[in-house]
């Protein structure tokens, strides 16, 4: 994946002092337009075609099935709030399935793995040694996220093959609640965002809608947290990125000043967000 494909930060996710507990609740899957999730005494339904977020707050209104009424705000709460092993698949679809990464050594080393090699810059001596000590603060950085991000505030999503006989990852991307209020004066009021960032897919996926498949859950997860805005960066020139997002709804809202690269000597980039929309 080309270096433009969404900014990528190794160590930029906010860190929080607190730590959330994880409900004992589970994501199960989609069916017929329906998120559904099972526990704390509870199955819920978000119909995804009709969510919206409730007013004062973030999370999703959404419908037990049990009942016509509002969730109470536990149940908000527990919705909202989703550890490492409770969101199953996000998205399955052009072949491939979306979850979150599983918090081990092994997969969080093939993520580092993945976003290392779409962003190391090779360098013309020791470039393999260099790849080395990238790949390292990549996957130091992505542990760093991990530990210190409440499970709603950031997440790291991988792509891999639908089919159960194949298990790789194949695509990264990750996703963070910020509130850059440079990005905020375009978001018509919103507190915060969901910024995407790090989209990584393997030389040997690309061109396989992997990308795509990522930008829907990202999309998922907004609703998913209650999150009404989603946001990137893309460098002004990568017109097959561009490209890519704009189909995903994003649109440009501003960009990098002009003298960025004249006197900086930096590829000029572009903000493009998108109000949370999962379209089926």
């Amino acid at each position: 994946m080309h270096s433009a494909m969404a900014s990528f930060h190794s160590k930029t996710a906010p860190v929080f002092q607190k730590r959330y507990t994880e409900p004992s609740c589970r994501y199960t899957g989609i069916n017929n337009g329906r998120i559904g999730i099972k526990g704390c005494g509870k199955s819920w339904r978000i119909n995804i075609g009709k969510t919206r977020l409730f007013k004062g707050g973030r999370g999703s209104v959404v419908q037990c099935c049990s009942s016509s009424s509002t969730p109470s705000a536990e149940d908000q709460r527990v919705l909202r709030l989703y550890g490492k092993d409770h969101f199953g698949c996000l998205v399955n679809e052009y072949g491939w399935k979306v979850r979150r990464l599983v918090e081990e050594d092994g997969e969080m080393r093939k993520v580092a793995q993945v976003q290392a090699q779409a962003f190391h810059v090779p360098v013309a001596l020791f470039n393999d040694l260099f790849f080395e000590f990238f790949q390292a603060e990549v996957l130091s950085g992505l542990v760093y996220k991990l530990r210190n991000s409440p499970p709603d505030r950031y997440a790291c999503l991988v792509a891999e093959p639908a089919s159960e006989t194949q298990q790789e990852v194949v695509g990264v991307v990750d996703v963070t609640a910020l509130r850059d209020e440079a990005v905020l004066q375009h978001l018509g009021g919103a507190e915060e965002y969901l910024y995407v960032s790090g989209i990584a897919v393997l030389n040997d996926f690309r061109r396989q809608k992997v990308a795509t498949a990522l930008l829907k859950a990202c999309d998922m997860l907004s609703i998913l947290w209650g999150f009404e805005y989603l946001a990137l960066r893309a460098h002004e020139d990568d017109l097959g990125a561009r490209k890519l997002y704009s189909n995903a709804g994003y649109s440009v809202v501003s960009g990098d000043p002009p003298w960025t690269s004249t006197w900086l000597g930096k590829k000029r980039r572009v903000v493009m967000v998108k109000r949370s929309n999962l379209r089926e």
